[in-house]
């Protein structure tokens, strides 16, 4: 049937909660085929996840006229040089990480580079520590 992009309308006034809700009723829509036109409509940014698929690099193409797209891939276990306070980095160890790489596509027409790169930094923080979703920090 080709590729479907359902929208989840008004996420920035939703929980976390009910955005879960959302997105299951939008994908059982999907699924079944019964999605309307304006199920597809009205879209600022899509997030593109094919880390369910073992994708570990993915670079998404703005679906315009929306201004962005997040790209998520699968995490996996990586090599990191741990970081340890006071000590040269030359000197430290690895350490195994849990890494997922995350693109994200974003119009400058629309959006400044150092916001992008802000939101980005937020959503590291949010994957690792999931608990400052609950408190919307």
């Amino acid at each position: 049937r080709g590729l479907v992009v359902p929208v989840i309308k008004d996420v920035n006034t939703k929980s976390i909660v009910e955005l879960a809700q959302d997105l299951t009723q939008i994908s059982i829509k999907a699924r079944d085929g019964k999605l309307k036109p304006t199920d597809m409509q009205g879209s600022v940014m899509t997030i593109s996840n094919l880390g369910g698929l073992g994708v570990t690099g993915i670079m998404p193409v703005i679906n315009w006229p929306e201004a962005a797209i997040l790209g998520v891939t699968a995490a996996q276990w990586l090599p990191r040089l741990a970081k340890i306070k006071g000590v040269a980095p030359e000197h430290g160890s690895f350490v195994p990480r849990l890494i997922m790489n995350v693109t994200l596509g974003f119009d400058h027409r629309i959006i400044n580079g150092a916001d992008a790169a802000r939101f980005l930094a937020r959503l590291k923080s949010y994957c690792e520590d999931p608990a400052l979703l609950a408190f919307n920090l």
